[in-house]
């Protein structure tokens, strides 16, 4: 891939090999190969070996039988490596079993770990993000132009998905982008279920979850457009919103809990009428995965640091259908909270 060597990352993971005394690691993860070694692979079924001292080894399908024979002492391997990890193909992810590791048995779990080190992102990290996400918005401004009431909701996502590809792979910063979305219109709006034929709703909201993917780093949204005037129903439901959004981004200081952020917004969801919404996460970290840690949750611990990028997204959903969702990813910085995304929440 042609972005350099990023040495501040490695520099972080080896600290944090040195603090627990782990001589090596050995990942499988793409997201996590990814991270080491600036590799995407296309098929998920590559390795590597990241030692504390010296450089590290990749392992393609074809590796060398000499590389793949280096021993080191204590080893530390993804053991309760999370359900979500992304290759180059994006929609089949692929990973080697924890059977893979029997070669290791007394070797540590360094999911942790590499958790801990990629919660902070580096310049070229960032970089990476700015870009996903300035490719999401482009491609929410393509659909806000073209998109027209009686539209199937799948043409609707094809219009988004076309333009992430087609244009996003044509910069000349980026190798390769893709992109995953959900869209809903009107009463289709749901929490997570499958894009369907419904058609487009004039006066109300179509509701576009999406990922960009650029060079094996992610942005992750969820965004609004209106083909006519937002129906008065969905205008408060917007602004009630809003408000509770508002009060999370101010919350993403250094040093703030993440339990609280899961806690202060669902309280504010709570006070607009609808207690115990939403049924999903309201904010999770973005990286080399669209979802991973930290997350906010109130029966977990962690806080917000300088350097994390986290999506936040409360939404509310009403019983008979429709509602609505705001997403956006955020950088922490020492004082407060940047969006990331040129494309507006408020999109009336």
């Amino acid at each position: 891939m042609a972005w350099p060597r990023d040495d501040a990352k490695l520099e972080r993971v080896r600290a944090l090999m040195a603090e627990v005394e782990l001589d090596a690691l050995v990942v499988r993860a793409p997201d996590n190969v990814l991270y080491l070694t600036n590799f995407w692979g296309m098929k998920g079924y590559d390795a590597c070996v990241f030692p504390r001292e010296g450089e590290p080894i990749l392992i393609c399908l074809e590796a060398s039988e000499e590389d793949a024979a280096r021993e080191y002492g204590r080893v530390g391997l993804e053991l309760s490596l999370g359900t979500q990890a992304s290759d180059r193909m994006v929609g089949e992810p692929t990973t080697f079993t924890k059977a893979w590791f029997d070669a290791w048995p007394d070797g540590a779990d360094a999911a942790p770990l590499l958790s801990a080190a990629r919660a902070i992102k580096t310049p070229q990290e960032l970089e990476r993000m700015r870009i996903a996400s300035e490719i999401a918005a482009d491609a929410m401004e393509h659909v806000q132009a073209n998109l027209r009431p009686g539209m199937m909701e799948s043409q609707a996502a094809a219009l988004w998905l076309g333009h992430v590809h087609g244009e996003g792979t044509a910069r000349s910063d980026v190798d390769l982008a893709l992109g995953f979305s959900l869209v809903w219109s009107g009463s289709g709006i749901r929490t997570f279920t499958a894009t369907s034929d419904r058609p487009v709703q004039a006066n109300q909201p179509t509701l576009f979850e999406i990922w960009v993917c650029a060079d094996g780093y992610w942005c992750d949204h969820t965004k609004n457009v209106c083909p006519g005037e937002l129906e008065p129903r969905y205008d408060d439901l917007l602004d009630q919103l809003l408000a509770v959004y508002a009060r999370a981004v101010d919350h993403l200081r250094p040093g703030a809990e993440l339990a609280e952020l899961d806690r202060l917004v669902r309280a504010g969801i709570e006070e607009a009428g609808y207690p115990g919404q939403p049924s999903h996460p309201v904010a999770h970290g973005v990286g080399a995965r669209a979802h991973e840690p930290p997350y906010a949750h109130q029966a977990g611990g962690g806080t917000v640091e300088t350097g994390m990028v986290l999506a936040i997204e409360p939404g509310i959903y009403w019983s008979e259908g429709g509602g609505l969702r705001v997403e956006d990813n955020f950088l922490v910085t020492a004082g407060g909270a940047e969006k990331l995304s040129s494309f507006p929440d408020d999109f009336r």
